[in-house]
């Protein structure tokens, strides 16, 4: 098959060993690479103790896997996946950068990582040699820091592997900040300045197992796909496609957020409370005009360039660095804190980035432990400091707290699912009511009760990857907003947003079959592929651990906030209802072939050959 380097590395940090590993071509075929040849290698290698797993223990095994579209569909990403912290399944988290090509060019698919080091070391990967470097000088570093530090020291160890070529550039890497170095539970796998793989926690799964980075420059071409010129004409297809849709590059997704909260009554405000708000702020001209610095900011071979560069130009919080911000942080660290200005949202963005931190699980901690605050179930005392509504330096203190796991931050680490039971064990009271998470993950921004957003009723109840707004339970399941569709994009592994342009998606299968040379076809995929990969995950998910445990059906329910009507804007008073959503499960069950209480039936999971997926599920029948 083409598209595929040929080669995957298992590195062991316990015993120091790195070895080759192939996987065989019918598990390529049928879980294509990225998330779905991760949920496989998971499920062979510790399904049959899944419960027992933990997660920060070193038989964890953290993946970083390409896939076989990696390098030729616009856009490249890394798919980062493992037994997640935050909901005790399995979660394939991607993220934007270079590193995946740098790998595909050193004839590498993917490296997945055992064991857990004694001292802090990082991977270095070039064409000929992988090594377990030393990492003590870049331990506690944040990101900028970080970044200049092992781009000099790569650039310096290149130049004396290769000493013919006249120019070296630095390699790529994804790394941890001191919140993974912490095992803070929200803590991101990061990219360059600001990229971020949050959703699954695998930052802290990094800190556990004291692996600093994976670092990696490789210098030859990508893998030569099946039909080289069809390749090449798909591939100028898509772009010019992807460059007739403007409004994305121009604006990245910071064009969202106003439309979102005004429009759409759909973005968080103050922890979820509202939805709705009327600040013009927010719009993204004011972003250009007040902190934009860097109008267009692509990964390899992506004509969307939705990424910016912001900095507040005036004011206390100048310096400080980040991206637009996306929608996403727009939301988590601006709205949903009560905060309105792009100054205050750029600082409290970039500090979740320095520190290593995902933005929407923290942001969404962070706007629970200000409701908490509002209601004065949690006071000055315990958090040694006022906790108001729009104070972004009271904000910054407590992702400080969070980020050392000093005071309430201790507590607050463990992310809002786990934050609400100890803290409503400690005040005796019951604080579901404020947790707008969904499996133990923080709900993506984009709210389900106007019935405007993208998300469906079910979306996140019914997700593998609980609160991830990046794959998201859909009817009908081949829809193309389906958690489906987009784990056909996390296991190519490729940029969703260069599937939305009219006409793009269209092309996904026969560039499937243009690559790898082996015909996808439409059916099969939702019918069966699909299918076994999010039947692995469902499982995952309901084996749990003993610290976290979802009851099947009981735990398919949306956050209790969304069970409240929206109390402001044109669409107030509208909500999700229990009867309704019900109804939506139990459509969705069958739809996937679970049985009524939402788990995967014995006669559908040996039709898929999971019989081993079976005998696990015997233990939550």
């Amino acid at each position: 098959m083409r598209g595929y380097a040929g080669k995957f590395i298992e590195i062991n940090l316990t015993t120091i060993t790195i070895k080759d590993f192939k996987f065989p071509e019918s598990d390529l075929r049928q879980f294509i690479g990225g998330r779905g040849l991760a949920v496989k290698l998971l499920w062979d290698r510790l399904g049959d103790k899944w419960e027992e797993i933990d997660p920060y223990g070193s038989d964890n095994i953290l993946t970083f896997f390409t896939g076989p579209l990696t390098g030729f569909w616009p856009g490249a990403r890394l798919c980062i996946s493992g037994k997640s912290p935050q909901s005790m399944g399995i979660v394939g988290s991607s993220i934007g950068c270079e590193l995946p090509i740098e790998m595909k060019c050193a004839g590498i698919d993917g490296i997945f990582v055992t064991g857990k080091s004694e001292n802090p070391v990082y991977i270095w990967v070039t064409d000929n040699q992988i090594e377990i470097r030393d990492a003590s000088h870049l331990w506690g570093m944040r990101s900028i820091d970080f970044l200049k530090t092992i781009s000099k020291e790569g650039r310096t160890i290149l130049k004396k592997t290769y000493k013919n070529k006249r120019e070296v550039k630095e390699p790529q890497s994804v790394y941890i900040g001191p919140a993974g170095e912490n095992i803070v539970r929200m803590a991101a796998v990061v990219g360059k300045l600001s990229y971020g793989a949050g959703y699954g926690g695998y930052g802290a799964v990094m800190g556990s197992k004291k692996l600093k980075a994976l670092v990696v420059k490789g210098h030859g071409p990508l893998p030569e796909p099946y039909d080289y010129e069809k390749t090449v004409q798909l591939i100028r297809e898509l772009t010019k496609k992807i460059l007739a849709s403007d409004f994305r590059r121009r604006w990245g997704t910071s064009w969202f957020s106003y439309h979102a909260g005004n429009t759409l009554s759909s973005e968080p405000v103050k922890n979820w409370q509202e939805e709705w708000h009327n600040e013009k702020t927010q719009g993204c001209q004011w972003y250009e005009q007040r902190v934009w610095v860097k109008r267009y900011w692509a990964d390899f071979g992506c004509p969307t360039g939705c990424m910016k560069l912001s900095t507040p130009k005036i004011g206390k919080y100048i310096g400080a660095l980040t991206d637009n911000p996306d929608y996403e942080l727009m939301a988590y660290a601006g709205t949903n804190l009560g905060i309105f200005t792009p100054e205050e949202n750029v600082y409290l963005s970039s500090l979740l980035d320095e520190t290593g931190l995902c933005g929407i699980q923290c942001g969404n901690v962070l706007g629970f432990a200000a409701e908490l605050y509002q209601r004065g179930i949690i006071t000055e005392k315990d958090l040694g400091f006022k906790l108001d509504w729009g104070d972004a330096d009271s904000f910054a203190n407590l992702i400080e707290l969070i980020v050392k796991r000093e005071g309430i931050g201790e507590i607050l680490a463990e992310g809002t699912h786990l934050a609400c039971k100890k803290i409503g064990e400690i005040k005796n009271i019951d604080l579901n009511l404020y947790n707008v998470t969904s499996k133990g993950i923080a709900i993506g921004a984009h709210g389900i009760r106007s019935g405007l957003d993208y998300p469906h009723t079910i979306s996140y109840a019914l997700s593998s990857q609980g609160g991830d707004h990046t794959s998201c339970a859909y009817l009908p399941i081949d829809h193309p907003t389906s958690e489906l569709t987009v784990l056909l994009n996390d296991s190519g592994v490729h940029c969703n947003f260069n599937t939305y342009p009219e006409g793009t998606r269209s092309k996904l299968f026969e560039f499937y079959t243009s690559v790898r040379g082996w015909p996808m076809e439409k059916e099969i995929w939702y019918n069966t592929d699909a299918k076994r990969i999010i039947d692995i995950q469902r499982a995952a998910l309901l084996l749990g651990s003993h610290e976290l445990k979802w009851k099947p059906k009981i735990d398919d329910v949306n956050p209790k906030r969304f069970y409240e009507p929206l109390p402001t804007g044109p669409y107030k008073g509208k909500y999700k209802t229990e009867e309704e959503v019900e109804a939506f499960v139990q459509e969705y069950y069958k739809a996937m072939g679970w049985d009524e209480k939402g788990i995967p039936q014995t006669n559908e999971l040996k039709r898929l050959s999971l019989s081993s997926v079976d005998v696990k599920l015997d233990k939550v029948r």
